[in-house]
């Protein structure tokens, strides 16, 4: 379960700062930020910084006390 809310967690990070990086027309150097379609629309992703954002939120979970 702890993977799962990572991954969505991962996924708004990723997306926020793609959009914010990769409207200004950079690609972010080693983040690679591209154009990628998704049916009818264009969105800004990083593979590169969703598996760090994911990592970093799945981290973040488990440091949680249940």
């Amino acid at each position: 379960m702890n993977a799962i809310k990572a991954m969505i967690l991962g996924g708004v990070l990723t997306y926020v700062v793609a959009l914010v990086i990769g409207s200004q027309g950079s690609s972010g150097g080693f983040l690679a930020i591209h154009n990628m379609r998704m049916g009818d629309y264009a969105v800004l992703w990083s593979w590169p910084l969703f598996l760090a954002g994911t990592g970093l939120a799945w981290a973040m979970t488990l440091l949680q006390p249940e």
